[in-house]
């Protein structure tokens, strides 16, 4: 069924759908009905084909995109890990998805990538299926390329130019893929991020769940958003005042999220922003954001790669031989100015 519109849902059509929504996720298949009689008036909504569902599944597979023309090379960088070992970015990365519990791995490559990309994934090389990205499209366009190797298959996202360090004994991804497969629905990491970096993340509005520490509603996305546009339209009752959140990198996505692509990608234009897609996602299912346990290192930023380093060696055994070394550079770096005058 399309889906036919015919005039803009106000916000208490929103929630009624919402919390129906939110029922027949959870199973109670006498909503069905009262989706039908909210929408009545404003859209008829879409139903997806049968796919497989969250719910007590496995989420087996994962997707990495690392295509974009400007931080391709990142994945490759070496950094030495938190059990003291020299890795490539990439290698970091595959370590976090397989903690996750998953199986099979996509990395969306740019043409002529795949060797040195195979030669960075290390011992995880004979795991991963590489798939081209013909022209610089866009995240979304990377992702959409995935779709026969997820295959109706929720699966897991992450970013190729992104670091984490999780604060559980949980990994940041393992945190996601538990919540999305205990509520059976998309959940988005998200990070309270200062309104000075909203430049350079999507951001999330919603409201906070009752029942789950650190977890909301998703009603509204934004990618790179004003801090005006956010004070509008992304304030989060009980976050730090001109905090808001901002993506961490990785989504635990359904097949819907495969469905919207589609259905933009045959109306020919170019999809772009991941973010305008995961917006239209909330509006047709239940969707969460999860603060996680950890942080983000974005490797693409100004001192990125330093600060990841930084981060990941004061997290594993030989953290205190780090913390002298770095105290020992600071305390130079006091005295030099001083002993320049002097002379």
């Amino acid at each position: 069924m399309s889906i036919e519109k015919a005039h803009r849902p106000s916000c208490q059509d929103q929630r009624s759908r919402r919390s129906a929504r939110t029922r027949l996720s959870e199973g109670c298949e006498s909503t069905k009905n009262e989706i039908t009689s909210a929408d009545s008036d404003c859209f008829l909504f879409y139903l997806a084909p049968c796919r497989i569902p969250l719910s007590n599944v496995k989420i087996t597979k994962a997707v990495i995109t690392a295509a974009s023309r400007q931080q391709r090379h990142l994945p490759l960088q070496t950094l030495v890990d938190c059990d003291g070992k020299a890795k490539s970015a990439l290698a970091i990365i595959l370590e976090e998805v397989e903690r996750a519990g998953v199986e099979e791995i996509a990395v969306v490559v740019s043409p002529g990538d795949e060797s040195a990309y195979s030669a960075a994934a290390g011992p995880h090389r004979d795991r991963i299926t590489f798939i081209e990205q013909p022209e610089p499209l866009g995240y979304a366009d990377a992702v959409w390329r995935a779709r026969s190797f997820t295959a109706g298959a929720p699966f897991l996202l992450l970013v190729g130019d992104h670091l984490y360090v999780s604060r559980s004994r949980q990994a940041c991804a393992q945190q996601l893929v538990a919540l999305a497969s205990a509520e059976a629905c998309a959940v988005s990491a998200v990070q309270a991020t200062p309104e000075s970096k909203l430049p350079y993340y999507g951001a999330v509005g919603g409201e906070r769940l009752s029942n789950r520490s650190g977890t909301y509603e998703i009603h509204a996305v934004l990618e790179k958003p004003t801090p005006t546009q956010a004070e509008q339209r992304l304030i989060v009752p009980g976050l730090r005042s001109g905090h808001y959140l901002c993506f961490f990198g990785i989504h635990v996505l359904t097949p819907a999220l495969m469905d919207l692509l589609e259905e933009g990608h045959s109306r020919g234009g170019n999809q772009g922003s991941l973010s305008a897609v995961l917006a239209r996602l909330a509006e047709r299912e239940r969707y969460l954001a999860l603060e996680i346990e950890g942080r983000r290192y974005d490797i693409g930023a100004k001192y990125g790669l330093l600060t990841a380093q930084l981060a990941l060696a004061l997290e594993g055994q030989e953290s205190n031989e780090v913390l002298s070394g770095l105290l020992e550079l600071l305390a130079n770096r006091q005295l030099t100015p001083a002993n320049s005058h002097k002379s």
